[in-house]
């Protein structure tokens, strides 16, 4: 009887609410895939320099601080997080059209505060729908890996579309601000799907503390400030991957599709994430994480030592673990762990630290640091010495994570 009374039970994923809540994640991602990776190179073929394309690619973690937390606490007070996700991808469509508007390069001014508007929509978009997929899903740790996994299928097939049907031998499309405008539109998509989302109401309470102070308070406790102050530090070393991969791959490896080739990454990022819960359950939590940290450790001594290719490609690949096994299983960290009525705040508070500030002052240092290591005469950048640098980081991060987090029971 007590055994009959301990088991869990809990219902499966209803189909037409998996179907909708997939769709959202592989819009959500293949609006962001479809420029991204590319930026870099697109900038500079209109004579950035490398600073500037760290400038640029700092603007969406900007966005991510100015935006994320105040839209969290909407989401947890005062709006439907389904109507917030029309209005902010809708805004955000005719923000990045703006954007793909801007191709001479004195107008870089008038770029970063278009890029800048845009990060203020799109960032916040990214907890939101965390946290519509886990307020109807029956089980985080069981369902979520299976709907996010469709993020990673539209980044894929964004970046092949990009790579392999917009691109011709004479001019890749990421030379153009075709990969802009891909972007754009598939946001007004996303945008007036959203409205047919499962209505998310607020949860918190009126009158009550605001929950973006609540989601702070999570860091009274000591592993909760361990994983978000690691997760802080070992963000700012990750962006590095997300500014110049593209531009080492075309410069330093010769590559000639350069979105194809890094959608090897998600690739192996969609053959992991649905296994991510026997691996959470055979491992635990700091386990996983821990090697999602080493992972990119590892990449970068690959790509510092820049042959054979088999192995630049081999830490591309490694992109599976690196992501699986610290951003997704992070937001699940966090839905297990806080309390119900901040757990948009407690989301959008871990995006801040990740997405935000992390990969904020992340890509202004991988500008600088990749404009140090450039030789000023020839343009030719010294790509082993940029990677040695994010690889001791992460490394000195993996350290102080495995010897001071302690995991703990989730939270009912």
């Amino acid at each position: 009887m007590q055994a009959a009374l301990s088991a869990p039970s809990v219902p499966p994923l209803a189909l037409g609410l998996r179907v909708r809540l997939s769709l959202m994640m592989l819009l959500q991602f293949a609006v962001w895939g479809a420029w991204f990776v590319v930026l870099g190179n697109y900038l500079e073929h209109l004579k950035l320099s490398k600073t500037q394309v760290g400038a640029m690619y700092s603007l969406m973690p900007l966005g991510a601080i100015l935006s994320t937390m105040f839209v969290g606490q909407l989401a947890d007070r005062y709006l439907a997080s389904e109507k917030l996700m029309a209005i902010l991808h809708i805004a955000g469509a005719g923000l990045l059209w703006w954007v793909a508007q801007i191709q001479d390069a004195s107008q870089y001014p008038l770029m970063l505060v278009a890029m800048g508007l845009y990060a203020l929509a799109y960032n916040p978009t990214l907890a939101l729908a965390n946290s519509i997929a886990f307020a109807h899903i029956p089980d985080g740790a069981r369902d979520f890996p299976g709907i996010r996994v469709l993020g990673t299928i539209g980044w894929i097939l964004v970046n092949l579309v990009v790579g392999q049907v917009l691109s011709t031998a004479e001019r890749p499309a990421y030379h153009t601000n075709t990969p802009l405008l891909l972007g754009a539109g598939l946001s007004l998509v996303l945008g007036i799907f959203s409205l047919w989302l499962p209505h998310t109401p607020p949860t918190g309470k009126p009158g009550g503390r605001m929950p973006f102070l609540k989601a702070f308070g999570l860091l009274r406790d000591r592993s909760f400030a361990v994983f978000f102050g690691v997760s802080f530090v070992i963000t700012i070393v990750l962006s590095f991957y997300y500014s110049f991969t593209g531009q080492y791959l075309e410069q330093g490896q010769g590559v000639k599709d350069v979105a194809s080739t890094m959608s090897l990454g998600q690739m192996t990022e969609m053959l992991l994430l649905p296994f991510l819960p026997w691996f959470l359950k055979r491992f635990g939590m700091k386990q996983v994480l821990a090697l999602g940290m080493l992972a990119w450790g590892i990449r970068y001594a690959f790509f510092a030592l820049g042959a054979p290719y088999a192995l630049v490609l081999l830490g591309v690949a490694l992109h599976g673990i690196c992501f699986d096994f610290f951003f997704a299983a992070g937001f699940i960290h966090v839905d297990n762990t806080a309390p119900r009525d901040i757990r948009a705040s407690g989301q959008a508070l871990f995006g801040f630290l990740t997405y935000g500030a992390g990969m904020y002052l992340g890509a202004l240092a991988s500008g600088w640091i990749a404009q140090r290591f450039t030789n000023p005469a020839t343009n030719v950048t010294d790509w082993r010495g940029f990677w040695i640098v994010p690889c001791l980081g992460v490394l000195l991060a993996w350290a102080i994570f495995v010897f001071a987090f302690r995991e703990k029971k989730a939270a009912s």
